[in-house]
């Protein structure tokens, strides 16, 4: 099977600013845990799994990375729009399992735990303030680190990522699902594109 999906997404973890995630270095949180705890909301903006549409459809990933990302053991689980049908849900868990392979495939050499999936309300806002809503679970609100000339600070070429430049900066709120409970601190949003063929470049799971 052949699938693919793009739009934007909003992550926050617990991590002390900046995550080391994305060059696989040991997470540490601002109370000196070794560990990283967090939320990634996706909003596919276009999509497919084949002939199943998945365009409009929301679905969050929570993981705990118990050392650095290579080093796998994760535990992971996954929320899916409580709008998206059923066939929809079954594609999407599908792919961000690993099963259909692709980006996602890549990243399940590394799950130790799979946390199962769950359905719920998922609203991710864009613009200069994101927010994430998972209900009853998660609230996230964005707020990017700005540079000199007061632009977004931009992380480019990292070895893990979700998108090949992405926006880093904090996130305020609290999550708690799949028995995995944090106060966010980092953030990063941006675009991204997945697809069946992609092995290279792989995205973190943060």
């Amino acid at each position: 099977m052949t699938w693919s999906i793009s739009g934007n997404y909003l992550a926050g973890c617990s991590c002390a600013v900046v995550c080391g995630c994305a060059v696989d270095a040991m997470p540490h949180d601002p109370q000196g845990r070794e560990e990283c705890l967090g939320c990634t909301a996706f909003h596919v903006a276009e999509g497919n799994l084949d002939e199943v549409d998945l365009s409009g459809v929301d679905f969050a990933l929570y993981n705990q990375f118990p050392s650095h990302l290579t080093a796998g053991d994760w535990k992971v689980g996954f929320v899916i729009d409580d709008g998206a049908s059923d066939t929809q849900a079954d594609a999407l868990e599908r792919i961000v399992s690993g099963r259909e392979g692709g980006a996602f495939g890549e990243l399940s050499q590394f799950f130790g735990e799979n946390l199962g999936v769950e359905r719920a309300s998922i609203t991710l806002t864009d613009g200069e303030k994101p927010r994430l809503s998972v209900g009853g679970r998660t609230q996230l609100e964005f707020e990017p680190l700005r540079g000199p000339d007061g632009g977004p600070t931009k992380v480019k070429n990292a070895m893990f990522g979700f998108a090949p430049e992405f926006t880093i900066g904090t996130t305020t709120g609290s999550s708690q699902a799949f028995g995995l409970t944090f106060e966010p601190t980092y953030g990063e949003v941006s675009d991204y594109t997945f697809s069946s063929e992609q092995a290279e470049g792989a995205p973190t799971g943060r």
